[in-house]
């Protein structure tokens, strides 16, 4: 197999509507973007292994935004891992790329051999989207539970959004022939659709006891829920990863007798939108003083990317507010 063949569905999202059991699903491969992620960082296997799911993660549910809209999807524990953080940007105009970035916080002292979701404790996990300039920003939460990442945006969106929702995951080192070992991910989300029509974010806090697909569907529903997760549940690892496998025929594999109908795939790629501006922007509510303080004994200030690992180094004297009121006369 040609690496072109394999770019054809590598870092892409690829939408899909179960004409037959009113259900719309996502199938995700990321191969290049995880590499943009995962090489910024010197991260314990377990780490990476929970970086790489949120990334799939965060492809799989930001493919819904509208253009233009930034999706975040955060972790905050007590554990070993403290935060993992992912930003999914979506498209300026029609057709181009999505953007997906991501990093971890945590206390390397504190990792174990143990299994990934072992390095988190009792947390949150939150939803975020950014509208855009004028609108309110929207946050959801529900407490980590669960044996999986997945599992908790699961819990998420039935306690929430009261939408029936299922991810099949698979991520690690890929071994390919011929390949230098790397990370490669793949995944399907099904959802059931909505009687209504809301867009992915909505009201609530996942407080309170957990709803499950039975008390969200009617008998009808629930039996078509059901049946679309057993063929769901036939899924292999290898057939989620890939790269041999075209996203479209793994759709048709699990799911032809319920009338799969594909959309237009989305291209995804790691990127990053800090900038010295921005940095600049940062640090213009400080002071010439609270700036000195942040001056090292070279006399720079320096600001690091957690995301893209950006090193940027500026003279003390052009930032701050006192610097921005001084250029801006």
């Amino acid at each position: 197999m040609t690496l072109g063949s394999k770019l054809a569905w590598d870092d892409t999202v690829l939408p899909f509507q179960l004409d037959r059991s009113d259900i719309r699903g996502r199938v995700a491969r990321l191969d290049g973007v995880l590499s943009g992620i995962l090489k910024q960082h010197n991260y314990p296997a377990p780490v990476e292994a929970l970086v790489a799911e949120m990334a799939l993660l965060t492809a799989l549910i930001g493919q819904t935004i509208k253009l233009r809209w930034k999706l975040s999807l955060q972790v905050q524990s007590k554990g070993a891992v403290r935060m993992i953080a992912t930003d999914f940007y979506a498209p300026e105009t029609e057709g181009e790329p999505a953007r997906i970035r991501a990093y971890a916080s945590f206390d390397r002292e504190r990792i174990t051999d143990g299994p990934a979701m072992e390095q988190i404790g009792e947390g949150y996990f939150a939803i975020m989207m950014d509208q855009g300039q004028g609108m309110q920003p929207y946050q959801g939460i529900t407490p980590l539970a669960g044996p999986t990442l997945a599992s908790c945006a699961e819990a998420y969106f039935a306690q929430s959004e009261q939408l029936p929702t299922r991810f099949a995951l698979s991520f690690g080192q890929s071994t390919e022939p011929g390949v230098a070992e790397h990370w490669r991910a793949g995944g399907i989300m099904v959802q059931h659709m909505p009687k209504a029509s809301p867009h992915v974010s909505g009201g609530g806090s996942g407080e309170g006891g957990l709803l499950l697909a039975d008390d969200l569907l009617d008998e009808d529903e629930g039996e078509n829920w059901n049946r679309v997760n057993f063929h769901l549940d036939t899924v292999e690892d290898i057939e989620l990863i890939g790269p041999s496998l075209p996203t479209t025929d793994l759709l048709v594999r699990l799911f032809h007798e319920e009338q799969p109908r594909v959309f237009d795939a989305q291209p995804v790629r790691f990127g990053c939108t800090c900038s010295e501006d921005r940095v600049r922007q940062s640090l213009s509510i400080y002071s010439a003083r609270d700036i000195e303080k942040m001056t090292t004994d070279e006399g720079r200030v320096t600001a690091d990317c957690q995301f893209c690992g950006a090193h940027y180094d500026l003279d003390p004297a052009t930032v701050g507010f006192e610097a921005e009121e001084v250029s801006g006369e």
